[in-house]
C-alpha cells in the first residue's frame, strides 16, 4: 500500500497548476499572444479542477458512515464532471478572447523568452501528470487519473501552441495565432467531453470491466461440480470501489452451514483477485421452483446467467 494519500497527490499537483499558470501567463503578458493566453486559461481550469479534486477526495475517502452505509466513492465521479464542465467554460473564453484578434490581428513581442517560459511549464505538467498516474493505480482513484490525463493533454497543447507561436513569429502570418488558439480551444472541448461521459458512466453504475467480471464468473462454476449452480450476477464500480451481487443455488440436501461455508469461501477467494471488490452472496435451493423466478432479470452487461 501507498505510503502517500490521494489528497498528498491532489497537493502535488495544486502546487505545479499554480507554478504552470504563473509561467504562461509570464509568457502571455510578454508576447501578447492569444495562443499562449489560451494555454493560461486551461492551465487555470487545470488549478479549479485540482482544488475540486482536493475536497471531493476528502470526503470520498471519508468511509462509510450511518447515512452512507457504502461509503462516499462515488463523490470522485463528481470531481471528473465538474473538471469536464470548467474545460468547456475555458474553450469558450479561449474562442471569445480569439476571434477579435482574428479580425484585427496584432504582432508578437520577446517571442523568445514566452516560449521558454512555456517550455518549462510544459515540463512541469509533464512530471506531474505521470506522478498523478502512479497515484491513480494505486488508490484506483478516477479523480487522479481524470487530472493526469488533463495535465498531459495541457502538454501536447502547449508544444502545439508554442510550435504555432514559433512559426508565426518566422513567417509574420499573423492570424495564425488566434487560430490556434480557436484549435487549442476544440481540442480541450474533446477532453471535457470525456471526462463528462465518464463521470455519467459511473454515476450510472457501470459494471466492472469484463477482464474482472471473467475472472468472479471463473471463480462462480467452482459451484456447478458440486451440484449447484448460480444466476443473477450483477456488478457495478463506485469509485475505487466494485459491488457483486450473485444468487447461488445449492442442493436442498445441503445443510445451512455447507451452504454458508461454500458461499464464504467463493467471496473470499473472488475478493482475494480482486481486493476492491465487495461481494454479497444470496443462498437458494437448487430445487425450489421459486429460486427461478426471477432467472430471467439481470441480464445485460455485467449480468450473468448461468
Amino acid at each position: 500500500m501507498s505510503a502517500r494519500s490521494p489528497t498528498f497527490y491532489i497537493l502535488v499537483s495544486v502546487a505545479t497548476s499554480l507554478v504552470t499558470m504563473a509561467l504562461k501567463v509570464g509568457a502571455w503578458l510578454l508576447t501578447g499572444s492569444v495562443g499562449l493566453l489560451s494555454d493560461a486559461l486551461e492551465s487555470g481550469v487545470n488549478l479549479a479542477a485540482a482544488l475540486v479534486a482536493f475536497a471531493t477526495l476528502s470526503y470520498a475517502h471519508s468511509g462509510e458512515d450511518e447515512d452512507h452505509n457504502f461509503g462516499h466513492e462515488k463523490a470522485e465521479y463528481f470531481s471528473s464532471g465538474i473538471e469536464g464542465a470548467l474545460i468547456f467554460v475555458a474553450a469558450a473564453a479561449i474562442i471569445w478572447t480569439a476571434v477579435p484578434r482574428l479580425l484585427a490581428p496584432q504582432p508578437l513581442e520577446q517571442v523568445g523568452l514566452g516560449l521558454a517560459l512555456s517550455v518549462l511549464a510544459a515540463f512541469a505538467n509533464l512530471a506531474c501528470g505521470f506522478f498523478l498516474l502512479k497515484g491513480a493505480r494505486e488508490h484506483r482513484s478516477i479523480t487522479l487519473e481524470a487530472d493526469a490525463h488533463h495535465l498531459l493533454t495541457d502538454v501536447w497543447t502547449t508544444a502545439g501552441v508554442i510550435a504555432g507561436v514559433a512559426v508565426v513569429n518566422y513567417t509574420g502570418w499573423l492570424p495564425l495565432d488566434p487560430l490556434i488558439a480557436i484549435a487549442v480551444a476544440l481540442q480541450i472541448l474533446w477532453t471535457g467531453f470525456s471526462l463528462m461521459r465518464r463521470s455519467f458512466d459511473g454515476l450510472m453504475d457501470r459494471a466492472i470491466p469484463e477482464a474482472e467480471r471473467a475472472q468472479v464468473i471463473a471463480v462462480l462454476e467452482q459451484v456447478k461440480p458440486l451440484g449447484g449452480d448460480y444466476h443473477r450476477l450483477r456488478t457495478r464500480t463506485a469509485g475505487k470501489k466494485s459491488f457483486v451481487d450473485v444468487h447461488l443455488l445449492v442442493p436442498g440436501a445441503m445443510t445451512v452451514h455447507e451452504g454458508h461455508d461454500l458461499a464464504h469461501r467463493l467471496e473470499a477467494e473472488i475478493e482475494t483477485l480482486l481486493p476492491h471488490v465487495e461481494v454479497l452472496t444470496h443462498l437458494e435451493s437448487l430445487e425450489d421452483p421459486r429460486s427461478w423466478e426471477d432467472a430471467g432479470q439481470g441480464e445485460g452487461p455485467g449480468r450473468e446467467l448461468a
